[in-house]
């Protein structure tokens, strides 16, 4: 079996050069049949990835230690599901991984459209074949996940996956954060080919917007799935570190929610094509930026693998993609501006441009602060570490802009928003804003806690406002109830209406961001029988259990939680395990704390168990109470709930 999948990503490698081969004589010969077969080459090619894919699973689920990679992630204790996941837990196996996703996208989009879009096609799978060239290479001869194992004798077992990685969440995020990241790929393809043959042709324009919403929406689903694991299982108490590998996936979905909101202009004023065209670039160039920090080792991340020869191979990668993109571009300037200009400040195109601005602004800031270490131990040789507080500094204001941007770009008008129509429009969400501005000020809040909680007034009321009107003219008009009206409302123009969903979770999960502004956090060590007290509650600590299980030996702490009046709140379960606990080699035995959260609307506690001392019974914990992080996981739905209904298909016309 690893002969077959070896085999299969060598056979795909001489395939795709193939392909690349026939569907240039084709664009010289106008041939049809070379781009037929050029065109089931690729599809030869995805398929083979799959299969080499498919491979390496089964070798990790039948524990072939006879594969360095199997041996490195895997044991016989390991299990399922996280043998399952072991396939993106190392360097190897993740870059085989991302060539599936992108095999998989090949294949649909060369099955789709087969009969659509016949001048760009023939480029967009020569685009699509040359990053399956890139990834093949890297598959092949560098990080081979099928090679065998280093070692001069029968490997009886293997050394496990990593404790962080078994959780459900994590078995998740990688693959939706993968769909999205690789998904890139295809409207850069697109845009690429239309830029190669001069095609300007709106049509292809719909393709890639339908392409970017999806794997946007893969990809604020991997983030959010990612702040999850990141909170119910790092042990510190927070979702978002500005982590070096956080910020590699963040970027490219601030650069495409800014090509989201851009692409309507072009649909509907055929404007800001240049601007676009750039977006796409910036926005691929960063997913494989991404899959660079996290592949190269050059970042000190807990998301990032160990420094490899790949890393230069990336930047080589990632140098080409930027000369001849932009080097294209630049050439087609022409045919690309647009003779019509926006016409005024108060429009709804303004809105969405100044929107652009502020997202590639964050995203600059972020990149900075991303790669301002490394660089400054390439010209000065120290490392200047760019923490949180940087991040939080920087960002904190230029998220409220957004917040703010994103109630004012329903209320404004295509071309121009009149007086009548400005005063109409904002004085309800206006209102609103200052009614909790000073209400928040009335209870003592300060800072930006008190900006951001009136923002969310603001746009909560001006979307509101947006639903109530749309619903009132069709009660008025068609004689329907409220739901028959919304329903019908939202399917005449999914787009609009899920949107304006997907607006409402970003608002709730900014009322979830402010409450970090509240956290408390204590440590502390004590005995069964005794209590601490924290944010108005008391923590007993009634026993501490221990227990052997399959693949970890766990201490079980049971804390009893009450409030200032002795009322019952809640029990705690934190546990402290030991992974690999029968190992006689100390260094492979490896800790790890199991948390145990509380989680209401208005604040979570949250427990870890930092360790035992079984001389004086003495257990040592961290508690935190987290006000409002419910809200962030709340409105993280809410943006997957309207990108699924900006993305539904409509079956029928509705009145």
């Amino acid at each position: 079996m690893p002969i077959v999948g070896s085999v299969s990503l060598s056979l795909a490698f001489g395939f795709s050069i193939l392909t690349l081969i026939v569907i240039s004589l084709y664009l010289r010969t106008n041939d049809t049949r070379l781009m037929e077969t050029g065109r089931r080459m690729s599809l030869i090619v995805s398929g083979l990835s799959l299969v080499a894919t498919f491979v390496l699973l089964f070798e990790l689920v039948t524990s072939n230690f006879d594969i360095d990679y199997v041996a490195h992630y895997t044991s016989f204790e390991t299990p399922l599901l996280y043998k399952l996941s072991a396939l993106w837990a190392g360097q190897a196996g993740s870059l085989l991984f991302w060539l599936a996703i992108l095999s998989f996208y090949t294949i649909i989009v060369v099955l789709r459209y087969r009969f659509q879009h016949h001048s760009l096609m023939p480029w967009v799978i020569i685009i699509l074949t040359t990053i399956q060239v890139f990834f093949l290479l890297l598959t092949v001869f560098v990080a081979n996940p099928f090679g065998p194992t280093k070692a001069d004798f029968v490997v009886q077992n293997g050394m496990g996956l990593n404790p962080l990685l078994q959780n459900v969440t994590m078995a998740i995020h990688p693959p939706t954060l993968y769909l999205g990241y690789v998904g890139f790929a295809i409207p850069f393809a697109f845009a690429l080919a239309s830029l190669i043959t001069r095609d300007v042709n709106p049509m292809w324009i719909r393709s890639i917007r339908k392409w970017t919403l999806i794997t946007w929406g893969w990809l604020t689903i991997g983030i959010i799935l990612g702040g999850w694991w990141a909170y119910q299982e790092l042990g510190w108490g927070g979702y978002w570190a500005w982590d070096p590998v956080e910020n590699a996936s963040f970027m490219p979905w601030l650069t495409g929610t800014a090509l989201l909101h851009s692409i309507i202009i072009q649909e509907k004023k055929n404007m800001l094509r240049v601007w676009n065209m750039t977006l796409v670039i910036i926005t691929f160039t960063l997913s494989i930026f991404g899959t660079f920090l996290t592949r190269s080792g050059v970042m000190s991340s807990v998301h990032s693998f160990a420094q490899s020869a790949i890393g230069p191979l990336f930047l080589y990668f990632i140098a080409l993609i930027l000369i001849v993109s932009f080097g294209l571009l630049f050439s087609r300037l022409s045919i690309l501006k647009s003779e019509k200009r926006i016409e005024s400040f108060t429009s709804r195109e303004s809105g969405f441009l100044f929107n652009n601005v502020i997202f590639i602004v964050m995203c600059f800031t972020v990149f900075w602060g991303t790669i301002f270490p490394v660089l400054s131990e390439a010209v000065r040789g120290t490392k200047i570490t760019v923490g949180a507080p940087f991040f939080n500094q920087v960002n904190i204001p230029i998220g409220l802009v957004l917040l703010f941007l994103t109630g004012v770009g329903p209320l404004l008008a295509w071309r121009k928003t009149s007086k009548t129509g400005f005063i109409r429009n904002f004085s309800i969400p206006l209102l609103a804003m200052v009614i909790a501005l000073i209400v928040f000020m009335v209870i003592g809040y300060r800072g930006y806690t008190i900006v951001s909680f009136s923002l969310a007034a603001f746009v909560l009321s001006a979307i509101t406002v947006e639903f109530a009107r749309g619903i009132s003219v069709r009660i008025r008009k068609q004689k329907e109830n409220v739901f028959q009206a919304l329903m019908a409302m939202v399917a005449r123009n999914k787009g609009r209406y899920g949107g304006y969903v997907v607006h409402l979770g970003i608002v709730f999960m900014f009322i979830g961001f402010t409450g970090h502004a509240f956290d408390q956090e204590k440590e502390f060590g004590i005995k069964v029988g005794e209590s601490e007290h924290i944010a108005g509650y008391d923590f007993e600590l009634m026993s501490v259990q221990e227990e052997e299980r399959p693949n970890h030996y766990a201490w079980i702490a049971d804390i009893r939680v009450t409030d200032l009046e002795g009322e019952f709140v809640t029990r705690l379960v934190p546990e402290k395990r030991i992974y690999f606990y029968r190992d006689p080699n100390p260094n492979r035995q490896q800790p790890h704390s199991e948390l145990s959260i509380y989680e209401t609307v208005m604040k979570d506690i949250y427990s870890i168990f930092n360790g035992i001392e079984s001389e004086n019974q003495t257990a040592y914990f961290k508690i935190m109470v987290n006000p409002l992080v419910w809200w962030v996981w709340f409105g993280g739905y809410f943006m997957v709930f309207g990108t699924i209904i900006a993305l539904w298909p409509n079956r029928k016309k509705v009145a």
